[in-house]
This record gives C-alpha cells, sequence and structure tokens, in this order.
C-alpha cells in the first residue's frame, strides 16, 4: 500500500511539472517559434525574429500571468485555485486584454498579417473559452494543444511543408497533457475532450480566412 501511495504520489508529482510546462499562455510563442525557425521564414535576419518573439513572450505570457499572479495575490487566494470555474473569468478578461494590446501593437508596428493572425486566432479562441466557462468547464491545456496542432496544419497549408512528423508530437504532447490534467484532478476526460477540440476547430476555422485576407497586406 506504501509502495503504491509513493507511486501515485510520484505520478500526480509529474503531471503537475507537466501541466506546469506545456501551459496555454506558451502556446502562440511556440506556433512563432515554429515558423520562424521551421518554414522558410528562417532565413529572416535573428534580430528581426527576435524582437517579434520578445513582443509575443511579453504579451501572450509575461503580463497575462503577472496580472493573474497579482490577482490572486490581492483577492488572497492560491494560484491553484483558479482552476474552479467561477474564478477563472477575471483571469480570462486578463489575458483577453492583453492579446488585444499584443495584436493592437503587431499592427502598429506593420508586421506581416499572418503574423497578426495567429494572435488574433489565439485571441478568438480565449473569447471562446470565456464564453463557455458560463455552463462548462473545458481544459485550456487541451485547449492549447489545439491550437497548436491547428496551427501546424494552418501554416503547413500556408507555407507548405510536410507537418506528418510535427502532427504526430504534438498528439503525442496533447494526451499526454491531457492525460496529466485528468491524473491531477482538474478535468474529466469530457472537459479534455471539449477544451481541445474548441481550440482545434477555432483555429483552423479563424487561420485560414485570417491567413488570406490578412497576408495581402
Amino acid at each position: 500500500m506504501e509502495q503504491e501511495a509513493n507511486q501515485n504520489s510520484i505520478l500526480e508529482k509529474v503531471s503537475r511539472l507537466i501541466s506546469g510546462i506545456f501551459t496555454p499562455f506558451m502556446v502562440p510563442f511556440i506556433a512563432f517559434l515554429i515558423l520562424f525557425f521551421f518554414t522558410y521564414l528562417h532565413t529572416m535576419p535573428l534580430r528581426y525574429k527576435l524582437i517579434v518573439l520578445g513582443i509575443i513572450y511579453s504579451f501572450t505570457v509575461l503580463l497575462p500571468v503577472f496580472v493573474i499572479y497579482l490577482y490572486s495575490k490581492i483577492n488572497g487566494f492560491p494560484m491553484s485555485q483558479l482552476s474552479e470555474r467561477e474564478k477563472r473569468y477575471i483571469p480570462y478578461l486578463l489575458t483577453i486584454t492583453s492579446y488585444i494590446f499584443c495584436a493592437l501593437m503587431m499592427y502598429r508596428l506593420y508586421l506581416p498579417g499572418y503574423m497578426t493572425g495567429i494572435i488574433i486566432a489565439s485571441l478568438i479562441t480565449i473569447i471562446l473559452f470565456t464564453l463557455t466557462n458560463f455552463f462548462s468547464k473545458l481544459s485550456v491545456h487541451a485547449g492549447g494543444m489545439g491550437v497548436a496542432i491547428g496551427c501546424i496544419i494552418s501554416f503547413s497549408a500556408v507555407f507548405g511543408y510536410n507537418p506528418v512528423w510535427w502532427l504526430c508530437l504534438a498528439i503525442l504532447l496533447a494526451g499526454i497533457v491531457g492525460t496529466a490534467r485528468m491524473i491531477i484532478g482538474q478535468h474529466t476526460l469530457s472537459d479534455i475532450l471539449g477544451g481541445f477540440t474548441l481550440g482545434f476547430v477555432s483555429t483552423v476555422v479563424v487561420l485560414h480566412p485570417v491567413f488570406s485576407i490578412l497576408s495581402i497586406y
């Protein structure tokens, strides 16, 4: 019994580590990494790529995490309680605000439309998660993996590369992340599947027309 308890404890710790590493905040940043280093855009100047990555990281990772941390501290509850459905609305709104500022800055800097399109697609996905939160606690982690797979498929169509290996890796990671979220008791299987489907479908549906419309500017 003690050995089984230790194994369960280790499994839970590993699952929490996986959840922390593959946070949905990292999805846009990873999408840009793939875009810059695994498509023909790798020929762009390194300084240009670092500037864009810095903007993306600041507005989609650092700023949302920081303001959500402040929100939890001001209200006197740990970050772990933000997984409760009733406490998700303010973090969602803070994240949406940060993404809006990111899209506006990219537009003002005249960055290519296909880059802005990634942020717009992510923004719309977050808005959809906010709306569904009124009646269902879908997994944002699984949604983030759905967004990542949707980006890989959309990138392959636009930039003409073979996405098979990337898709295999992303699908494997999606399964690992979803399993981890269930092990630590944050979500049910339906939450995982629903979150993944929402993230994937919204990304594919949004990115293709966004790429088509914005890439001409």
